[in-house]
């Protein structure tokens, strides 16, 4: 169900050197710990404690001490406590522990994807600068080779001067924008280094556009259950189920708990007294503890609980529908980019066809060799726009996908 790593799988060194990364897998890599917590809160508390002090009796000295105010003791026992959980109140908060924990592996995922798209996007963008680049120096390389015609066009006199100078000005302009394309992919390739954890002299090189292909099954419809796959609905889940055991944690702590504790040890007023028989101590226990007043803290914590539980249900909900939105947005421009791709496929196809019908022309000495380099280059211009479309139809259905949280095998 994870396509977004998967995609960035063949580069070796994603994620781990990224130091953004690794703090925040850091960070939520201790989830793992609090789910021992739980469990220890289920067993009961042990304790060993020894002591020795020394005393003033102000009193009258006991008989069996000597005739002297000050005296010794030695104590050493364990001692063993139980909570009794009559009202659910530590199993509510286990419970919210644990949900806390899946909130927190589930943004760790949603983090993870995030950072996968932006990579799939940038590989993207960067492959469609490439090409646009190289259809650019194609086209300025024709032109300047039409006003190297034309200058000697008007050396023989054939051509105006004004010819000349307007044929240079197109090739110059098509060449001005060549170098502000190069700085954003330069630019492009920098930041997809920093996201991979390169440096910007390791950056990754351009993968070509050509290569770059539709899945073979894109949905057009997407069920529910597909999208509660998503980490932020998951989370967004989890954190409803999180305030739910709190608000039945804070309502349990209105009612009373029993307690146990035994002790077992050793005691008296020299260590010879202590380890014999008759230094044995033992004692077992039961407390019942129940809040009498507390001035209206625990109802202020419970309606804080059910606040904040509706709250959660109002995030959960506005994730959802969020969701659902998302896909809908991406589903209806991955149509249209369709529509505007088969469009701009069928232009691309006249404008070759053209510029190989002049180039036929051009060899039978029907039209001059500019004629066929111009419908060359209206062909090349066609491939730009055909290019530009090809590349929104490719962000559109990344962006699905990603907003499925499924693998385009997975996907129905």
């Amino acid at each position: 169900m994870r396509w977004w790593p998967k995609r960035a799988r063949p580069i070796p060194t994603w994620p781990p050197r990224a130091g953004a990364w690794r703090r925040r897998a850091r960070s939520c890599g201790r989830r793992s710990a609090p789910r021992n917590c739980p469990r220890s809160t289920w067993a009961p508390r042990r304790r060993a404690s020894a002591r020795s002090a020394c005393r003033w009796n102000c009193r009258r000295p006991l008989p069996e001490l000597p005739r002297t105010s000050l005296y010794d003791t030695f104590v050493g026992q364990a001692q063993v406590r139980y909570t009794f959980d009559l009202f659910g109140s530590i199993r509510e908060r286990n419970r919210a522990l644990a949900e806390r924990v899946e909130q927190r592996a589930a943004q760790w995922r949603a983090a993870r994807e995030a950072l996968a798209a932006n990579v799939v996007s940038g590989a993207l963008t960067l492959s469609v600068l490439q090409a646009r680049l190289r259809i650019l120096a194609s086209v300025a390389d024709g032109l300047r080779r039409d006003a190297a015609e034309s200058a000697r066009r008007q050396a023989l006199g054939a051509a105006p001067r004004a010819a000349v100078l307007d044929a240079r000005r197109q090739a110059e302009a098509v060449a001005a924008q060549i170098p502000g394309l190069r700085a954003q992919a330069l630019t492009l390739r920098h930041a997809l280094a920093v996201l991979l954890g390169r440096t910007p002299d390791r950056a990754p090189e351009a993968i070509p556009f050509e290569r770059l292909r539709l899945p073979a099954r894109i949905p057009v419809l997407v069920p529910s259950a597909l999208l509660a796959a998503r980490p932020d609905v998951r989370a967004a889940r989890a954190a409803l189920a999180a305030a739910a055991h709190d608000a039945g944690a804070a309502r349990a702590d209105l009612f009373p708990s029993l307690t146990l504790t035994a002790a077992m040890g050793r005691g008296g007023y020299d260590w010879p007294a202590a380890l014999s028989p008759e230094g044995a101590l033992w004692s077992l226990a039961g407390g019942l503890t129940a809040p009498l007043f507390h001035g209206g803290a625990l109802r202020a914590q419970q309606r804080a609980s059910l606040r904040a539980y509706a709250a959660a249900e109002d995030d959960y909900r506005s994730t959802v529908l969020a969701a659902f939105r998302e896909v809908a947005d991406a589903l209806a421009s991955l149509e249209q980019a369709g529509a505007a791709q088969a469009a701009g496929d069928a232009a691309a196809g006249a404008a070759r066809g053209a510029a190989a019908d002049a180039a036929r022309r051009a060899a039978l000495g029907a039209v001059p060799p500019s004629a066929a380099r111009a419908a060359g280059r209206q062909a090349e211009l066609a491939e730009l726009d055909a290019l530009d479309v090809r590349a929104q139809r490719l962000l559109e259905a990344a962006r699905l996908f990603h907003a499925m949280g499924a693998a385009p095998s997975a996907a129905p």
